[in-house]
């Protein structure tokens, strides 16, 4: 039988996601013990991950016991020495929980895991990671499985209403999910018109929901995912023209080339794994023609000189701008 982790290490990009990988692990934990007497949560910027260590090594007279470690993004290598320590001999009792999620003060950044933590942790076996996948089948499957395990019923049209609004910030499915299961009451059916309201502002969209709309030459679209970028994901248009300028290079690259299939192309493009991306950029360069191609990558030029302080319109007027005439290119 495989031994219990004696430390679990859970991350992710998106702290709500954590937040409920984090309380559904400690339920588990926990289970039918009395929680005053089991759990302890450390948290804020005073405590140290040794002071979590000696907790879970000093014996409790209400036997097992589970340590919860929030805003671990704040600690580097030498804070996790005890925690590495703690790995080689734990206590039979204490399970150690760490919350790698940003530290709660204004301005702070989430630090990198450090290396030895991150191994050592998973070659025990409590590495719990809570990204939602990229893209592709992979990721509308874990939607579909996340939206499968709300408290409440979705209808096909509600489903596809939720997908849309929140895009990027699938994070916001937790809290929607406590929310309808208040006001409707659980494994209550729960159609589009009825949903619309908690659903609250559109979230962002990947760059390539952006890129698509450009190539399909739907420009309504994509100045739309351009505005939910901007304002839904906190991209600045600098960061959107890094997008645009990859996608364009690519399409640059195999235009005018002897390049045939996709795969061809993903090996001229230095692309590994999926050739997906490759197929629409080898396209999308035969759609344009070396001449939009020419005009795409001017229009990128301009635009970059003009967010640097040369236009005297603002970065998100000149990036929609640019949007909307690189989406009326081709033949």
């Amino acid at each position: 039988m495989t031994a219990a982790p004696p430390v679990w290490l859970v991350r992710g990009d998106d702290p709500v996601l954590v937040e409920d990988a984090v309380g559904k692990l400690v339920d588990r934990l926990v289970g039918d013990a009395n929680r005053s007497e089991t759990l302890d949560v450390f948290s804020g910027a005073d405590y140290e991950l040794g002071a979590v260590v000696m907790a879970a090594e000093t014996p409790s007279m209400f036997g097992r016991r589970v340590l919860v470690a929030r805003e671990g993004g704040r600690f580097n290598t030498d804070d996790c020495a005890e925690v590495l320590r703690y790995i080689e001999s734990p206590s039979e009792s204490s399970v150690i929980v760490i919350a790698w999620e940003r530290p709660a003060v204004s301005g702070a950044r989430l630090g990198a895991t450090p290396r030895k933590l991150l191994s050592a942790v998973k070659a025990a076996g409590g590495l719990l990671e809570t990204k939602a996948p990229g893209g592709g089948k992979a990721r509308s499957q874990w939607v579909g499985e996340q939206l499968s395990a709300l408290p409440v019923r979705l209808t096909p049209a509600a489903k596809t209403l939720v997908q849309s609004t929140l895009g990027e910030d699938l994070g916001r499915l937790v809290g929607l999910g406590a929310t309808l299961k208040g006001v409707y009451g659980e494994g209550a059916l729960v159609d589009a018109p009825d949903l619309a309201h908690y659903l609250g502002d559109a979230g962002s969209v990947p760059p390539w929901d952006l890129t698509d709309a450009i190539d399909d030459r739907r420009s309504k679209v994509a100045i739309d995912n351009l505005n939910r970028m901007v304002s839904g994901g906190d991209r600045h248009p600098l960061q959107v023209m890094a997008s645009l300028i990859t996608h364009y290079q690519r399409i640059a690259a195999l235009s005018g080339s002897d390049v045939r299939t996709e795969r061809d192309a993903a090996d001229l493009l230095g692309i590994k794994g999926s050739t997906f991306p490759a197929k629409k950029a080898l396209a999308q360069s035969r759609r344009l023609g070396p001449e939009g191609v020419a005009r795409a990558i001017a229009l990128l030029a301009q635009a970059d000189v003009d967010l640097r302080g040369a236009s005297g319109l603002d970065a998100l007027t000149v990036t929609q701008v640019l949007v909307a005439r690189l989406s009326r290119l081709g033949r």
